[in-house]
Formats: C-alpha cells, sequence, structure tokens
C-alpha cells in the first residue's frame, strides 16, 4: 500500500472517499429497493393493469430483473474504463445513469395513459439504469479499498455497503410514511412518483463529492508503472476463470436472500396472507437501521480473523434462519417480522457483505482489479439478487401461497454460495493477501501451500 494511505492528510482524504463510495452505493440500493417495493405493491396496477395480481407482480418483477440484466455488460464495459483511465471519472458517470434514471421513472405516465409505451419505456429506463449500475460497485468500493491500511481494508469497504441498508432504509421509510399521512389510496394511485423524483437529490450530492476526490493512490502508481492492460475482461475471465466462477457463486446468496427477505416476504405477507403493508414496512426499517451498525463490526471482524471465515460463517447463519425466518412472518405479528427481518439482514446478510468488499477485490491485482470485481459482483447479483424475486414469487405461486418450495431456494443458494466461498484462494499475482492470513504464513515458513484467503 503507497505511504500516502497511511499519512494524517490521506486519512481526511480516506474520510471524504468512504462518504463519497457510500453515497454511491446508497443511490444504487434506493433505486433497487424503491422499484422492487413499489414493483411489490403498485407496479402491477400502474404498467400491467389488464393481469392478475400475481401475474401483474410477476410482470413487475420481470422489469425488475432487465435492469439486473444490463448489470454484468455495464460491469465489464466501465470496468475496462476504471482499469484503463481511472476510478473517479468513471464513478461520476455511472452516478448519473442511476440517478437520473431512477428520477425519469417518477415522470414515466401509466399504462392507462400511453398504452404499451409504458412498460416500454419502463424496460428502456431500466437497461440504462442496470449499465450504470454495473460499473458503481466496483468502483465505490475500490477507491475505499485502495485508499485503506491492507489491515483494515474490511472495516473501510464495509462503511460503503452501509449505503445497502441505507438505500433500503430511505425509499421504504419514505413509502412507509407517504402511505400512512396521506388519504388511502393516494399512494397506489400518484404518491408512489414522490420518492422517486426526490432521488435527484441524492444523485446531486454524490456528484458533488465524487468531483471532489483525487485519483486511487494504488491505481495511479499502476499506470505510473505502466501496467495498464489493454483489454482486462480478456485476462481475467481467461486467466482467472476459476476465481470468477467460485465469487460468483459465492455472491448469489448474498445477493439473492437479501431480495427474499424484503421483497418476497413483503409480497408474501400483501397478497398471500392479505394483510397491511405498514407493519411489515416498519420491520424491514428497523433491520436496515440494526444493519448499518453491524456491517462495520462484521467489516472489522473480517480483518481480525478472516475475511472468508466471515463470508462462509454468514451464509451457513442464513441456511440455518431459512425456516425460522418464515414461521416468523407467517404469524402476522410485527415483532416476528422485526425479528425475522433483524436476523436475516443484520447478522445474516451483515456478516456476509461486511467481508465481502475486501474478500472479492483482494482476489485480482490493482491492473484488472475494477473489471474482476464488476463481473463478480454483476454476475453474481444478476444470478442472486436479480432473479430471487421472480424465483421467490414463482415458488409462492408453486406452492399455492405456502412457502415450502421456497425454503428449499434459500437453504439451496446458502449452502452453495457458503462452499464457493470456502474454496476461494488467493493464487493471483499482485492480489493483496488477507492481512490474517499473511500473519499465519509468516509464522509457518515451512508451509509451501498456495496461500488463501482466510
Amino acid at each position: 500500500m503507497p505511504e500516502p494511505a497511511t499519512a494524517p492528510a490521506s486519512r481526511a482524504s480516506l474520510r471524504k472517499v468512504v462518504t463519497a463510495s457510500a453515497l454511491g452505493t446508497t443511490v444504487e440500493y434506493y433505486d433497487f429497493t424503491l422499484y422492487a417495493t413499489t414493483a411489490a405493491l403498485v407496479f402491477d396496477k400502474i404498467f400491467f393493469p389488464d393481469a392478475s395480481p400475481l401475474v401483474g407482480t410477476l410482470a413487475a418483477f420481470a422489469t425488475y430483473f432487465v435492469g439486473y440484466a444490463a448489470r454484468p455488460l455495464g460491469g465489464i464495459i466501465f470496468g475496462h474504463f476504471g482499469d484503463r483511465i481511472g476510478r473517479k471519472n468513471v464513478l461520476i458517470t455511472t452516478m448519473l445513469m442511476m440517478g437520473l434514471g431512477t428520477f425519469a421513472i417518477g415522470l414515466l405516465p401509466s399504462y392507462d395513459s400511453i398504452g404499451i409505451a409504458a412498460p416500454l419505456l419502463l424496460v428502456l429506463i431500466r437497461l440504462i439504469q442496470g449499465l450504470g449500475m454495473g460499473g458503481e460497485y466496483g468502483g465505490g468500493v475500490l477507491m475505499a479499498l485502495e485508499y485503506s491500511p491492507p489491515s483494515r481494508q474490511g472495516f473501510f469497504t464495509s462503511l460503503v455497503h452501509i449505503g445497502t441498508p441505507a438505500g433500503v432504509l430511505i425509499p421504504v421509510g419514505l413509502v412507509t410514511v407517504l402511505d400512512n399521512v396521506l388519504p388511502s389510496g393516494s399512494y397506489d394511485s400518484w404518491a408512489w412518483r414522490l420518492p422517486f423524483l426526490a432521488s435527484i437529490l441524492l444523485v446531486g450530492v454524490g456528484v458533488w463529492m465524487r468531483l471532489h476526490v483525487t485519483e486511487s493512490p494504488e491505481f495511479v502508481k499502476m499506470r505510473q508503472d505502466r501496467e495498464v492492460r489493454s483489454l482486462p475482461v480478456r485476462e481475467v475471465l481467461t486467466r482467472r476463470t476459476r476465481t470468477v466462477v467460485l465469487s460468483v457463486l459465492a455472491k448469489i446468496a448474498e445477493s439473492g436472500l437479501f431480495n427474499i427477505y424484503y421483497v418476497v416476504a413483503i409480497t408474501y405477507v400483501t397478497t398471500e396472507l392479505d394483510l397491511p403493508k405498514g407493519p411489515v414496512l416498519l420491520a424491514v426499517l428497523i433491520a436496515c437501521a440494526v444493519e448499518c451498525l453491524t456491517l462495520p463490526f462484521f467489516g472489522a471482524l473480517s480483518d481480525r480473523v478472516g475475511r472468508r471465515k466471515v463470508y462462509v460463517a454468514g451464509a451457513l447463519f442464513q441456511a440455518v434462519l431459512a425456516v425460522p425466518f418464515f414461521l416468523l412472518v407467517e404469524t402476522g405479528q410485527f415483532w416476528a417480522y422485526t425479528l425475522g427481518m433483524t436476523l436475516g439482514l443484520g447478522i445474516g446478510h451483515a456478516a456476509m457483505y461486511g467481508a465481502q468488499g475486501a474478500l472479492f477485490s483482494n482476489l485480482y491485482p490493482v491492473n484488472v482489479r475494477y473489471t474482476g470485481l464488476s463481473v463478480t459482483q454483476q454476475i453474481g447479483a444478476t444470478l442472486g439478487g436479480g432473479l430471487s424475486p421472480l424465483i421467490g414469487t414463482a415458488l409462492l405461486a408453486v406452492g399455492g401461497g405456502h412457502w415450502s418450495w421456497l425454503i428449499v431456494y434459500c437453504v439451496g443458494v446458502a449452502v452453495v454460495s457458503g462452499l464457493a466461498a470456502s474454496r476461494l484462494r488467493q493464487g493471483e499475482a499482485g492480489a493483496v493477501p488477507d492481512p490474517v492470513t499473511a500473519e499465519h504464513r509468516a509464522a509457518s515458513p515451512q508451509s509451501t501451500e498456495r496461500t488463501q484467503v482466510s
């Protein structure tokens, strides 16, 4: 790690970079959470009014998936430029694409106004947003990671990840407030647009902050040493295939179960149990507030005991939680919603997500790191978070409205991701080793095995 990363002036830069990166993650998840929540509650009536409630919800989630489907391509495109020209300028572009897309959805006419053009425009906006989001995560995490001391990368990248529960907390909070303070039916008919329009405020602050940060010191050094690759994605996919496959599989449960906890659970409560949405939305708010506190804890823990260990523990915890979670939700009681959501988001997801930034980033050397991390993140997120609302809703339909088949999915992806993460190993030239593993290796010089990420 370059010397400036530990100098006093650079600590101020690190704070600025982490804040700017966290805002980017907040904008990213503000959009996806707001869209998913509104899709579960309203979009079947606004954009697909001729379908039955469950089919309309499936159609709305299909447009939600379109945004995810575009993310791997966005990750490759913006990862390429992030590895060749730098992290900062790419991140400004991706934030504008995401934020302006969210704002545009708030202005979109309904199906009753312009017919089939309404859902088609919705799909187009989601495609543009997905491309921008594909490049957002990798750059934001890497700016924080590459400014951080190696021994604290887990902690500082976990601070960036606070943007995820914050990006859930803010829109769900707005939806809850609007639904409760406005006259009955107002949110479903017109007030759903207000949170989409309000996103422009987050975008403005985020772009302003990113204009005032400097380029990653590790990228600057890499460019000075003339180590820039002409086609980073080719090197990532051909020379690091095993790493990409395992990290994508490891990502699926983190992203997929996150959406099960709040997207599919909200759909289950409101559609299948026919209960009010207010209590379950409030439970999500509380759980996300808890996760804002637990993410830094698990990030710091991963610096001390090993990132891989914390990540695998989070996956196994969620496998065990699956049945109790839905038993709690099935009660229809607010305290049970809150307990289930808090265990799922504040413990299980937070353990995986808190360790993920440093774990996945350090699988790749600096000159292909943006591309490698983006490919891992976006393909994994598409297969996990993008598909889980569709899969979850379909499995509820197959089970006649019961969650029994959904449990198979939840346990299955948790076990697969845990096993994949347990097999991740360093092995890539130029990547930064896990401090815990490096310390263990230094104490055992006779070991000749390939260094593994703990």
